[in-house]
């Protein structure tokens, strides 16, 4: 690795590095591990150097055959908010779907040129669809996987950006995106109806949370984005999820406790009231900590005050919600006349002494 210049040095270090090393190997034969490490060096040193130094040197690194340099270039070319290489960016992008098992494994090149095309707000829609759309099936041991899953969710989130794009042809393709073997892709699609932010959106995200049948990361998605949407009116809709008392009604509790609101603490409570199991009822009090509403916090330091069945889980469902100085101090001093609540607080507050 070479020493961070003067800063007079940088553009002649640049320059012989950039046009060399980079143009050198650009659409030639993979570079052997010094001369890859001598290439990723340069590229870090373009921080440094003038606006065409870094332009040329960039330009010229995103024509390489190796995806790891052009998804370096991508990235830096995001990182300085060097739009002038757009056109440097969407041929490379191009350039990866071409027997893309081979010429971007695990889709390193592609990933990072869609999230600078996303950063500088490209209008393209097309591009986008393009990666929405790929699937790339890599050999892994016992068979193939598909490595394009963070492509096709970085592109759909691009994709709502696009004001060419209609909000019902938007919506169709987004929906599609619900039936993907990704699971990660999924909670994406999720996340790109909510920044739709519509009325139409938030039907479509009550539509799949009431289908459920997947898993609760995606559903919670869901639920997020149609608290997000509506706001706090969505609340006793939302509370038909907390039924179940599983994991995806955890999703639901930690959903309704984002709203932070004084609805949320009421509908918690409620759902509280019907709880037996201990992990549940463990789960509800959390969420309850987690709105930070007052209302909460008094029910919380009331259920250890009075030392009720649930001031364990309560001390816990506090410390881990971060409560302020004066919360803890209420919390200390009503421990403090009984060890073993004490012990319980004092364990929540340092887990691994």
């Amino acid at each position: 690795m070479f020493p961070k210049p003067e800063q007079s040095e940088v553009s002649g270090q640049n320059l012989a590095l950039g046009a060399g090393i980079l143009c050198g190997s650009t659409l030639g034969p993979m570079p052997g591990k010094r001369a890859f490490e001598e290439q990723i060096a340069a590229l870090d040193s373009l921080r440094d150097a003038g606006e065409k130094p870094r332009l040329e040197a960039l330009g010229k690194a995103l024509g390489n055959r190796n995806n790891f340099i052009v998804a370096k270039a991508a990235d830096l070319a995001r990182e300085l908010n060097l739009m002038e290489l757009t056109n440097h960016l969407l041929a490379a992008f191009d350039r990866f779907f071409d027997k893309a098992e081979k010429t971007d494994p695990q889709c390193w090149a592609k990933n990072a040129l869609s999230r600078t095309l996303a950063a500088f707000e490209y209008q393209d829609a097309q591009v986008f669809l393009r990666g929405m759309r790929h699937v790339q099936l890599e050999a892994v041991w016992g068979g193939l996987s598909d490595t394009a899953g963070t492509l096709r969710s970085t592109c759909a989130l691009a994709l709502v950006q696009c004001r060419s794009v209609s909000e019902t042809d938007l919506l169709a393709h987004l929906t599609d995106l619900f039936a993907d073997k990704d699971k990660a892709v999924r909670v994406e699609a999720a996340r790109a109806l909510e920044q739709v932010g519509s009325p139409v959106a938030s039907l479509l995200l009550r539509l799949r949370a009431t289908l459920a049948a997947d898993e609760p990361e995606v559903l919670g998605a869901c639920y997020s984005g149609i608290l997000r949407i509506e706001g706090v009116r969505a609340i006793p809709w939302m509370s038909r999820f907390l039924i179940p008392a599983d994991d995806q009604g955890a999703e639901a509790a930690l959903a309704i406790a984002g709203t932070r609101s004084p609805e949320a603490v009421e509908s918690l409570r409620q759902s509280l009231k019907r709880a037996e199991d201990r992990w549940w009822r463990a789960v509800l009090l959390s969420a309850i900590a987690l709105t930070r509403q007052d209302a909460g916090i008094e029910f919380l330091l009331d259920l250890v005050q009075t030392e009720s069945l649930d001031a364990e889980a309560a001390i816990a469902a506090l410390v881990r919600s971060m409560p302020s100085e004066e919360t803890l101090k209420r919390l200390e001093k009503s421990v403090s006349a009984n060890p073993r609540l004490d012990r319980v607080l004092a364990a929540s507050l340092n887990p691994r002494s």
